[in-house]
Formats: C-alpha cells, structure tokens, sequence
C-alpha cells in the first residue's frame, strides 16, 4: 500500500479511537471488518500506531500543537509503527521538519507527566505502592505484552507442543512461573496451526493462569467460575479437574459465554456447564448456596493491571468508575462466598493494581466473614511446586498474604488474587 494512503487510514482509525466511545479493540476490529482492503502487515501498522498513540499519548498531546494539519494525523505520525523513510515519503517537508524536532527531543527534557504518560488520579497509588520502582513499570507499560500460551493438560504435554511449534517455526520458551505455560514473540497466525485446532493450546497470559492453579480444583468436586467471562481460566480450571467433577461457568453476559462454546469444544472437556445469570443473586446461586468445593470471583475490574494490552483503559477509567467497581467487587465477593461449603476454597482475584480494588476489598471482606480463614497465598503455590513463588506476594506475615504480580517484576499482566478456606 502507498505510504500516504497507510498513513490516512492511521490517521482516521487514530480519530476513531481517540473519541473513547468504545474499547479500542473493538473499534479497531470494527474498521477492519469495514476495510477488507488491508492486508495482514497493513492492519499490524495500523494497530500498533493506534497502541502506541495510547501508550504515549500525554506526550504526543504535548508534541502535537507545534506541527500542521489535523490533530489525529500529528499523532498518528508521531505514533505511526513502521520505518521513518517509509513514513518520511508520505509527509510534506514541513512535517518532515516537524517530526525531526520531535525526535530530537530527550526524555530527560521532559516533564514526568509527558514521561510516564498516566493519569495524574493513577500516579499517586502507583509510586505509593512501587516507590522507586514505579519507572520500571512505567517502561514495562510502554512496551506490547507477549504472547502467552496455555498447554492444555487434559490432553498434551509442554514439551512436547513446544516442539510442535519449532517445527512450525514459531519460538516459544516455558514461561517460568506456570507449568502450563509457552511464551511467545510476535503474533503468528495460531489459528492456522493443528495445535490449536485440536485444542493443544490456548492464548492466556501467565497471571491468569496462575489463578486458576491457585484454585487448585481436583478431580470430581464440584467447582464455579463465579465470573467466567470467555473462559479462560474455566478451561485451565476444567483440565486440572481432569474433566471430572462439575464445573459451572457463571456469568452475568450470555454473549461473553457465547465466546466459551467454540473454546470448549476445542479443549475435550465434558465437565464445563456454561450458564448466564441475572445478576450475583441469581436463584441459581441460592440452589448450590454451601455445596461448591472451590469458588473462584474474578471480579470485574478496572483492567488496569493490563495496560500494556490495553492502554486505552488508564484514559476510559476513572476515580469514580473505580469507586462503582469496589462496590460490585464487595457485592460479588459476597454472593460468591455463599456457595462454598465447610472446609471448601475461595479466591478473589482482579487484573487490577489499585489497592481498593484488591486488599481493601479482601480485608473487608475477612473482617465481616470470620468463618473464612485467609491462606497464604504464596503458601499455596509453594506446595504446588511453583517456581519462584516466594517472588509474587505481598502482605501479611512475610509478604505471603496474597498473589501479587506486575508486568516489570514479573513479565505479566498486572494480578492480585486473595485466598480463604471456610472453616
């Protein structure tokens, strides 16, 4: 495609997305089903100058003023993800010059604001909680995510997909942390490859599947995914149970469970039963209330612990979203909690890094329910023989109250997951 037309189309989806009506995926997924005419590096352009906007965006809405034409072309040129003398053939000399000064300028030049390019209200917990280590994270924010494998347990060995995927000329390396997981660079087209048809491997980040090995569900109990979303950890969970037992994956969004069906098919489990609820009081909820081996509540959540995926999210959330999500969060928690039996497990868990959405709402919920006796968290993933355990907690006695992971720390999406069993 001709540099001046990439650049244009940069330029209007950046507009697009920029208005925050919509999760940028999903605006981007939309522009792509409306423009056939891109072809696989055209999108991977046109995606990664959108991420990178959004990534950099308090710096770029500084660089922008001091060029010409409209707004979303002066940040989808400072964005754009590709060579500058591929970019460069598609600007005027004006903006040639422009972009030169832009280069130019040192980071050490900059205010922190333009450095680390985060809400003003999302610094504040963030340094309280990292201290010197907050620019680590904020570089690990800036940078894409990799691409995190599940090996599907019910039906293959690490080793032996790792080596299906060399053979495929894809590179993938154990991830440490999880034994489930394949770490991967770039974005092959896995939905071609026999692995994945056949239900070897899934795409979760390695947090996520270290939650459901916290859970550590066995064969034949009976099990919920509290909010099971599309799946993922539902499936990690159902493979663990050795598609035994009784799996329900509830959620209040029947089109995400929808999402669970192709998956499900794929994984070989018989013991997942999908199921969409009104709401956490659903008539379902009281029928199983004190039957339920092990509840996992992966709450809905501000997401803010994947920006490196999801940038857009540090400007579509705010102090107040954050505050109506710390009111669900109690509430699920709650609800959850009926369902678990005497002497079963219950994990809270979010993809968030904001201590009201994480410790606030396990600490309140274990001063108003005496019944359930907090574990370590870390604890438990010892005696999973998880590699490095001892580095992903925080809290309590020695650091090992509950799962805390980061993406500099850890190389992960930003986790927080409590663990109780009810006496």
């Amino acid at each position: 495609m001709h540099p001046k037309a990439l650049l244009e189309a940069c330029s209007d989806l950046v507009g697009l997305v920029l208005k925050f009506d919509h999760p940028a995926d999903q605006v981007v997924s939309r522009f792509f089903r409306e423009h056939r005419e891109f072809g696989p590096r055209e999108r991977a352009t046109l995606a990664e100058t959108v991420y990178t906007v959004l990534r950099k965006k308090l710096l770029f809405d500084h660089l922008s003023p001091s060029g010409s034409g409209p707004k979303e072309r002066r940040m989808a040129i400072l964005g754009f993800h590709g060579p500058r003398d591929f970019l460069k053939s598609a600007l005027s000399e004006v903006e040639k010059r422009w972009l030169d000064n832009c280069d130019a300028v040192k980071p050490d030049d900059l205010l922190e604001r333009h450095r680390h390019n985060l809400p003003e209200w999302l610094v504040a917990p963030l340094k309280a909680q990292l201290g010197g280590e907050f620019w680590p994270l904020v570089e690990s924010l800036q940078q894409a995510a990799p691409l995190d494998l599940r090996v599907n347990a019910l039906t293959d060995k690490r080793p032996d997909v790792q080596k299906e995927l060399a053979l495929a000329s894809i590179k993938a390396v154990a991830t440490p942390f999880s034994p489930w997981g394949l770490r991967i660079d770039g974005k092959p087209a896995l939905a071609k490859l026999d692995a994945f048809a056949r239900g070897a491997i899934e795409v979760q980040d390695e947090g996520s599947q270290l939650l459901a090995l916290l859970l550590d569900a066995k064969r034949g109990e009976m099990v919920v995914d509290f909010c099971a979303g599309a799946g993922g950890k539902t499936l990690a969970i159902g493979a663990t149970m050795r598609s035994t037992g009784r799996l329900y994956a509830f959620d209040t969004s029947a089109h995400r469970l929808d999402a669970l069906k192709p998956r499900l098919a794929r994984s070989k489990l018989s013991n997942v039963h999908p199921a969409a609820i009104a709401h956490e009081r659903d008539e379902r909820i009281k029928r199983l209330a004190g039957k339920i081996d092990r509840v996992l509540v992966d709450a809905p959540c501000s997401g803010l612990g994947t920006l490196r995926r999801n940038p857009d999210l540090k400007w579509r959330q705010s102090p107040k979203s954050v505050d109506e999500l710390s009111a669900k969060q109690t509430a699920i928690l709650q609800s959850a909690a009926r369902l678990v039996k005497s002497g079963g497990r219950l994990v809270y868990a979010t993809c968030s890094v904001l201590p009201e959405e994480n410790e606030a709402i396990a600490e309140a919920f274990g001063a108003a329910n005496p019944d359930f006796e907090p574990l370590d968290a870390v604890d438990v993933l010892s005696g999973l023989k998880v590699a490095g355990a001892d580095g992903l907690g925080a809290g309590g006695e020695g650091g090992k109250r509950y799962l805390r992971l980061w993406p500099h720390r850890h190389a992960t999406d930003g986790f927080f997951a409590a663990v109780w069993n009810r006496k």
